[in-house]
């Protein structure tokens, strides 16, 4: 099985909040949410996936997470990273 090689410096490049930002909660959620989009586009070539979709139930809960606390913390943030990301219409 070949992995997709996730573009990490893109997203730095996007969601950093200084040059060398590369573990911020922006930066978590932007990566996690390319994974997550990444599992879910692989799940509808592999229905019988069990084992990955217990990995993604996983990083579903820890971006939900990090969003909740961004929520809390930042609100100006929580709203800018959900417009770039296109999540939570």
């Amino acid at each position: 099985m070949t992995k997709k090689i996730i573009n990490k410096e893109k997203i730095f490049k996007d969601l950093k909040n200084h040059p060398k930002d590369v573990g911020s909660s922006e930066v978590q959620i932007g990566i996690l949410t390319e994974r997550i989009r990444y599992l879910t586009e692989h799940f509808s070539k592999n229905k019988k996936d069990k084992h990955s979709y217990t990995g993604l139930s996983k990083l579903v809960n820890r971006r939900k997470k990090l969003l909740d606390y961004l929520s809390k913390n930042n609100t100006a943030n929580y709203k800018k990273i959900l417009e770039k990301l296109n999540i939570r219409k």
